[in-house]
């Protein structure tokens, strides 16, 4: 599909791309290009690629497709140094969780010739580095599409095509309306996750380790999406931070609302909320968006396939650590991540 794949960036995205490129046969080169020596180091170890650099000039010489897999904040001095050097006919992409602000940071380094489309897989665990991903990460999972205005219809049906053989279903959107979209999908609920496992960190320490010792489901997902790469969210909340604040006034008002059935006694209305909110679950799992086992499939004493670096392995034995690999019931424990480069 194409000559010569460019990752600039080999943390959990990029990594899960280059073993999905490689295991579909879509490119016939991998060319890697990290900022640290040890990232480069560990992506080689693990054979990830097929040419290693910390020079993304050198990684993009060439290439036909270049996948931007890095934190948005780092877009725009990473575009300084590769624009010029782009191929014309080439696809420039990414995987950043923000849309307007890095396809304006992109747009205005692309030359002529080359075709922007953003890109953002919305698939992900809460590892990072480059032996976090697997080529199933993003099977069943939903990749949009951002291209830039007047985009030739061939690359973007190219990109499509390529992330459809990656297990993607693809969708092409507004970067607004992707930003506004994702700020409550998936921003605010992170958000929300920082400030509850933030709050339980700041408790007395006798009453922290009794919340770890006893905590129940509810608050160990909170944990998961709390442990996601700090440096990427940081820069999704810096740079989408309209969308955001939009959202998140709104859940403040549906918060406070909810805090006063809690105050004045209002079951009926705590009970028709929640049997509302219900459907919505319910809603996502027939979608196909996550599984009905019981605790989000994780293994309980039963065999469960173990998809990681070295490949599937089947594993039995007792209740696993949570998420310590990566489980694949009938859908990987996923939760939305977006570039990282560690």
């Amino acid at each position: 599909m194409f000559e010569k794949l460019a990752l600039i960036g080999i943390g959990l995205i990029g990594s899960s791309i280059a073993r999905a490129t490689r295991l579909h046969g879509l490119a016939r080169t991998i060319a890697i290009s990290t900022r640290k020596q040890e990232t480069l180091d560990e992506a080689r170890a693990l054979g990830l690629g097929d040419t290693y650099t910390l020079d993304p000039v050198a990684a993009v010489r060439g290439a036909d497709l270049v996948i931007l897999c890095i934190p948005v904040l780092a877009y725009e001095a990473v575009m300084e140094q590769i624009g010029p050097y782009l191929a014309p006919g080439a696809i420039l992409s990414d995987v950043g969780s923000v849309k307007q602000h890095v396809m304006k940071a992109m747009a205005a380094r692309t030359p002529e010739g080359v075709h922007l489309i953003g890109g953002h897989p919305l698939a992900g665990t809460e590892h990072s580095g480059p032996a976090s991903g697997f080529a199933e990460l993003f099977i069943n999972r939903w990749c949009v599409l951002t291209p830039a205005a007047g985009t030739d219809p061939a690359a973007i049906n190219k990109l499509t095509a390529f992330w459809s053989a990656l297990g993607s279903n693809v969708e092409t959107m507004d970067t607004a309306h992707h930003d506004m979209v994702l700020a409550i999908t998936s921003h605010i609920p992170h958000l929300v996750a920082y400030n509850i496992v933030g709050t339980v960190a700041d408790l007395e320490q006798d009453t922290q380790s009794e919340v770890i010792k006893f905590s129940a489901s509810g608050f160990r997902d909170f944990t998961r999406i709390a442990a996601s790469d700090p440096v990427m969210w940081r820069d999704v909340f810096l740079t989408n931070r309209e969308a955001v604040l939009e959202m998140l006034g709104r859940f403040l008002e549906d918060l406070s609302k909810l805090q006063r059935m809690v105050r004045v006694g209002d079951g009926d209305g705590m009970e028709a909320l929640f049997t509302r909110t219900r459907k919505v679950r319910r809603s996502i799992i027939t979608a196909g968006q996550e599984t009905a086992a019981p605790d989000f499939g994780r293994p309980h004493g039963e065999t469960a396939l173990l998809s990681g670096p070295e490949g599937t392995v089947e594993n039995t034995g007792t209740a696993a650590p949570l998420l310590d690999v990566n489980v694949e019931p009938d859908h990987p424990v996923r939760e939305h991540g977006g570039g990282d480069d560690a």
